[in-house]
């Protein structure tokens, strides 16, 4: 069984929008939309989960589940922080071997990204696609003067869905909620306890739509 948990709580405060930044209209649809559609119809997962936070679970069925007749397995209410949010899913996962976590502004996955994620995880316990940056890199000081710049091609730009045995995934959360520790995404979460990520290849197109500008090269790559 292989589960797939959908993050939709982003606010768009950088996007500077007065809905939801999943909710964004994208060639007459909802991002969301988008990013659902390519797990539904990817013969790799089996149940997908879709966390909203509380006060939007109503609108989200009646104007994206709904509407345009999406089948999903559950919805959750989401977090405080996106931690808690995934959290929350994983404790409504009991039945799956690998359990992938994606962001819902995330629309341009590929179902080779998720099939490649999947093996990795079987593999090695935990994977995440990634692109090399196309821009130099620097490391700056506490004054905004650069300290030295990383060699490019060791560095990685992770995108989701990240993937995990179920097992490692869901005991690194419990482990993180106990001791009060704070992160950013879930690679982080396994690799504070000793467990290696296989970084593998992602796609410059599976943007996370953040900013307008992404918006524009959204709307193209519709």
């Amino acid at each position: 069984m292989v589960s797939a948990i959908i993050l939709a709580g982003g606010k768009g405060k950088r996007m500077g929008s007065k809905v939801s930044k999943q909710y964004i209209q994208l060639k007459g649809k909802p991002i969301l939309y988008y990013t659902l559609t390519k797990f539904i119809n990817s013969h790799y997962i089996d149940k997908i989960i879709l966390v909203l936070p509380k006060d939007e679970i109503e609108y989200c069925k009646e104007n994206v589940l709904d509407k345009y007749s999406l089948k999903i397995d559950k919805i959750v209410e989401g977090g405080k922080e996106r931690q808690d949010s995934v959290y929350n899913a994983l404790k409504e996962v009991d039945d799956s071997e690998i359990i992938l976590i994606h962001d819902g502004a995330r629309p341009f996955t590929k179902n080779s990204i998720i099939e490649d994620g999947i093996k990795y995880a079987r593999r090695y316990g935990a994977a995440a696609p990634g692109v090399t940056p196309k821009d130099t890199i620097k490391i700056i000081d506490e004054n905004g003067f650069s300290k030295f710049t990383p060699v490019r091609n060791t560095l990685v730009a992770i995108q989701t869905p990240q993937v995990f045995k179920a097992e490692i995934i869901k005991e690194c959360h419990k482990r993180i909620k106990e001791e009060g520790i704070s992160v950013t995404d879930d690679t982080m979460v396994v690799e504070r306890y000793n467990n290696k990520v296989y970084l593998y290849e992602g796609d410059y197109e599976n943007i996370k739509v953040t900013t307008p500008e992404d918006l524009i090269l959204a709307e193209k790559l519709i």
